[in-house]
């Protein structure tokens, strides 16, 4: 076969196997038997590897995985990825509809959608082509799971239209794999996923793209990131544009004319979720309309045009065996139900919380009960009460200790809390407890010392507080378990970069009490070095505003202690910056900044700054940054592929800057 033969064969088979993969994965129609499809495949496999420059990102071959990651990158979606607010009962949902009425009138639909159990993803089509795939992660930067998304088949790797868009979709484990995956890990000893959302998860973030191929995957896609360069008016037009398009969307969907059909929806399917072959856990409302969408605007996590009604809590009996304790990082002493395993809600339940001691005697609980055990979607599970009358007369009074579980120190009842407190500052599980959130992402952010290293380096004495975390070598690294070459530079350097951080980053990972990451920015811009902060007094500190008598009391006491002063000496003399590096704060009537005092909304793709970047130099400037466009709105900054946020912009008359004009006026 010559050269321009193969070409031409390699494209026929290329695309007379996505055609019957998507009969077989999205329309559940399959055209050929699955030994013809797989003779297919290895003609093809073999041609490629005979021509590897016929091979395209396109390919089916290019789903079946083998590729080993090193890490997964960091990726900024175009538009966030916003969290849904909840609702748990039928006065939720019409209070949703009461406000949805409020601000837009009584002529509008919704569309309901079941709300798969799964994890959030985000796709990226350029010309029609599959090119990045993401998490949500914090809902502007998630991780980039390309290679892993890619063996999921009901994905298109190429679009049935060369459009550019950015879709969401749940990514899921049919419940049928799940099963099977399960017994596969019992049969080698290996311990079983709790629920299919966690095996999903689970095989999302493998570094070998083979597991995730291995694991039969499932996505429905439920949305556009931008709908704005699409002729889409609405929700339910987008997702027939999805269809249109090649993508898997679930047809279990309805458009609602009212609340009251939402509401016959809800309970339709609160008695069907068992029979489905993937898991549910409620049903997602949303108003059809975009511009309506666009006039509801958002929150600053949550869009107002949307809610998550979440099933009811399922509650099961199961025997108390135990109280534990636990010491958290401010010290406070808290007890856990050890359980009788138990399934809740599609999880295996073990522990629950229980709070406090006040609690535990209010509810009578005695080790040894009988408990009703709750569990709503991801809220921790709790005891709900006892079923007293099924005492036998061996259960045991609980009392929480008079003295620390870890230290033996004394636990002190500071005023007006419930919670027994350790005030020891040298108690190993504070200290455990505040190395893990030092080195966490809104803290010191060290990649790759998580909690199980902490809990590693502390068990072997390499660290007994943060500042020697800047003490450690290669050498004590390398010898710990499951730590290779690569990871011990890739977190030596992790650990370096640190050193670098602005002081707000700092002050919250040393985590003096009531002071948050708002309270350390602010603090930080207004003393500027850690050693002024140290000598403030309480009437210097209550003199800013948002920071309160509580919080003064509690930074002087924290700087008054010696071993405070000696960690800071520490953190100097290893290199850490305590000073601030970001903007300082704008007095609006005072500044001369363009942006002083107005609202804007960024919009598109930056080119030159992150989305996070950008509104971190305009909001240091005096800016209010919105996340919809209004009336009320001075100024967008419209990036590549901006859509309805621009639109509506020219339609109002609002000022529109492109990247480069903000730029321009960021750096005068």
């Amino acid at each position: 076969m010559d050269l321009k033969t193969a070409e031409a064969h390699v494209r026929d088979l290329q695309n007379l196997l996505n055609q019957y993969s998507y009969e077989y994965h999205v329309l559940d129609k399959p055209s050929i038997p699955d030994a013809e499809y797989d003779t297919l495949l290895r003609e093809l496999i073999e041609l490629e590897e005979k021509f590897p420059e016929m091979v395209t990102p396109d390919s089916p071959t290019q789903r079946v995985g083998g590729t080993i990651l090193e890490m997964f990158e960091k990726v900024e979606h175009t538009s966030p990825m916003l969290s849904l607010g909840n609702a748990f009962n039928e006065a939720d949902l019409r209070d949703f509809d009461r406000k949805v009425r409020q601000a837009v009138g009584d002529n509008f639909s919704y569309v309901c959608e079941l709300k798969i159990d799964g994890l959030a993803v985000s796709l990226r089509y350029e010309d029609g082509i599959f090119v990045r795939g993401a998490t949500r992660g914090d809902g502007t930067v998630g991780e980039d799971i390309t290679a892993n998304l890619r063996t999921i088949k009901s994905i298109p790797i190429r679009l049935r239209e060369p459009m550019t868009l950015e879709v969401r979709g749940e990514a899921f484990m049919p419940k049928k794999s799940f099963e099977a995956l399960n017994n596969a890990k019992l049969e080698r000893d290996e311990e079983p996923f709790a629920n299919p959302r966690n095996a999903a998860a689970g095989s999302l973030r493998q570094l070998d793209t083979r597991i995730a191929a291995s694991r039969n995957l499932d996505i429905f896609l439920y949305g556009i990131g931008d709908a704005g360069n699409t002729n889409a008016a609405s929700h339910s037009e987008g997702l027939d544009l999805l269809d249109r398009l090649g993508f898997k969307t679930n047809k279990e969907r309805k458009k609602c004319a009212n609340i009251e059909e939402v509401l016959e929806y809800v309970e339709g399917w609160v008695e069907k979720r068992p029979n489905l072959p993937y898991d549910i856990d409620g049903i997602v409302i949303k108003v059809d309309s975009y511009e309506q969408q666009e006039q509801l605007g958002r929150t600053a996590k949550s869009p107002r045009w949307a809610i998550a009604f979440k099933f009811p809590a399922e509650e099961v009996v199961t025997k108390l065996k135990n109280i534990e304790l636990s010491v958290g990082r401010t010290g406070v002493v808290t007890p856990t139900a050890i359980l009788e395993p138990v399934k809740v809600a599609g999880t295996t339940v073990q522990r629950a919380s229980l709070h406090n001691e006040d609690l535990i005697r209010e509810k009578d609980i005695k080790i040894g009960d009988q408990v009703v055990v709750k569990k709503a979607g991801d809220i921790i599970p709790e005891v709900v009460n006892v079923l007293a009358e099924l005492r036998t007369g061996e259960e045991v009074d609980f009392h929480m200790p008079t003295h620390c579980p870890e230290c033996e120190s004394e636990l002190v009842r500071l005023e007006d809390e419930v919670a027994l407190r350790c005030i020891n500052p040298k108690c190993p599980a504070q200290i455990r407890e505040g190395l893990i959130h030092f080195v966490s992402r809104n803290a010191m952010n060290i990649e790759g010392l998580g909690e199980k290293v902490i809990s590693q380096l502390f068990r072997e004495n390499l660290i007994v507080d943060v500042a020697d975390i800047y003490k450690l070598s290669f050498e004590q690294l390398i010898a710990l378990e499951r730590m290779g070459e690569k990871s011990v530079n890739n977190l030596l350097r992790a650990i370096e970069a640190s050193k670098n951080n602005s002081l707000e980053r700092l002050l919250f990972g040393l985590g003096i009490r009531h002071v948050g990451e708002k309270a350390a920015r602010i603090l930080s811009q207004d003393f500027q070095t850690i050693h002024s902060l140290q000598e403030a007094s309480r009437e210097q500190l209550t003199a800013i505003n948002e920071i309160g008598e509580k919080m003064a009391d509690s930074v002087v006491t924290f700087f008054e202690m010696e071993e405070v002063n000696e960690l800071i000496r520490e953190l100097e003399a290893r290199g850490v910056n305590l000073t601030y590096k970001g903007p300082k704060p704008v007095n609006i009537e005072q500044s001369d900044s363009f942006f002083a005092g107005k609202t804007v909304v960024l919009t598109g793709k930056l080119e030159q700054l992150t989305r996070n970047e950008a509104k971190e130099k305009i909001e240091a400037l005096g800016a209010n940054v919105a996340g919809s466009v209004s009336k009320k709105t001075d100024l967008v900054v419209a990036g590549e592929e901006a859509g309805s946020k621009l639109t509506k912009a020219e339609q109002l008359g609002i000022e529109v800057w492109d990247e480069a004009r903000l730029v321009e006026e960021l750096n005068k």
